[in-house]
């Protein structure tokens, strides 16, 4: 069988290309990697092993895979599939599954979630992805620059070691928000603090969904690699794991800190709408007396106080401003005022 690559949708492919190749690299026996172009076929009989790595947005790469390879039917089913399910299944001679990762924005990792697939043979991995993924193009410059991987496992484990430093990265980004609102919430400005808080509080949420369910895996393939005996195929999953624990331990810190933050801002939103309310009783009573002799002057009925007499009104006027006096006085007395 032929390999070959064609890195968009729009490029033509001959019957030896392999439709959708994001790239491919060939890794020799003493582990550099030589990346080959994308135009050309790739010989099936070579030194060491191979990299492929998909759009499985191109629906002729979805098809490539299901007639042209070689792996399990459970493997072949992981890397077509559309759900986000993580999954990692581990035999003696093929390692498949899919992970979360970072979707790649430009030249850092943004803080929203893909999917990565994957299946690999001791002299061959297929990777796969929807949309561009932070870890995978990190691991792609990483081989570039020379970096040595003398097995299939070995690569995974980069790429899991880039999958959590762009957690750790987002995570990072997260901490100085919060930093900033934990910052305004102390000047007491914390009224447009609730919206942004709860937007982190979610996205610190999702993260950590994906992260429990990753750390789980590579705890599970811990167990699952013990007794496997193909030394390519064999991945260190305990550092793996530690690695993910530690990240997963960070952002549950930070979700509880959030968490605390946010009912600060209610208690804080809360003592300024019972400052609000009070002033608003106060004024409320202060005016009580005064509607009252107000309502009272103003009734359609004879014998009224003042209504013959040329001062009237403005004894009135006395009347009102005394009895608005006397509640002022009251509230003060019983200590409602200070």
């Amino acid at each position: 069988m032929t390999l070959a690559e064609a890195p968009t949708d729009t490029q033509q492919t001959g019957p030896d290309l392999v439709p959708g190749l994001v790239w491919a690299f060939r890794v020799h026996a003493d582990g550099s990697a030589e990346e080959l172009p994308p135009d050309r076929p790739i010989a099936d009989h070579h030194d060491g092993w191979l990299w492929l790595h998909l759009n499985l947005a191109d629906t002729r790469a979805c098809q490539w895979l299901r007639t042209e390879t070689d792996f399990p039917t459970a493997a072949i089913r992981t890397l077509l599939s559309n759900d986000a399910h993580q999954e990692l299944h581990a035999s003696d001679d093929c390692v498949y599954g899919a992970f979360a990762d970072m979707v790649r924005a430009l030249d850092h990792a943004s803080d929203e979630l893909g999917i990565l697939r994957f299946a690999m043979t001791e002299r061959l991995m297929i990777s796969g992805r929807h949309r561009p993924l932070h870890s995978i193009e990190n691991t792609r410059q990483a081989l570039r620059e020379g970096l040595r991987v003398p097995s299939v496992a070995t690569l995974l484990e980069t790429i899991v070691a880039h999958v959590a430093d762009a957690f750790d990265e987002v995570v990072d980004g997260l901490g100085e928000e919060l930093d900033k609102i934990e910052e305004r919430v102390l000047l007491d400005d914390v009224r447009d603090q609730r919206r942004q808080l709860g937007s982190l509080r979610r996205r610190g949420v999702r993260m950590h969904r994906q992260l429990l369910g990753l750390r789980a895996l590579f705890h599970r393939l811990e167990r699952d690699m013990s007794g496997t005996s193909n030394r390519a195929l064999r991945i260190s999953a305990a550092g793996l794991a530690q690695r993910l624990d530690a990240l997963d331990h960070e952002v549950v810190a930070m979700r509880e800190r959030a968490f605390l933050l946010q009912e600060e801002i209610a208690g804080r939103l809360a003592e300024q709408s019972a400052g609000s309310l009070h002033i608003l009783s106060v004024i409320t009573v202060l005016l009580l007396p005064p509607t009252l002799v107000a309502g009272i002057f103003g009734m359609n009925t004879k014998g009224l106080p003042f209504t013959e007499n040329d001062t009237g009104f403005w004894w009135s006027m006395v009347i009102l401003v005394a009895s608005g006096v006397a509640a002022y006085w009251l509230l003060r007395r019983m200590k409602i005022m200070r």
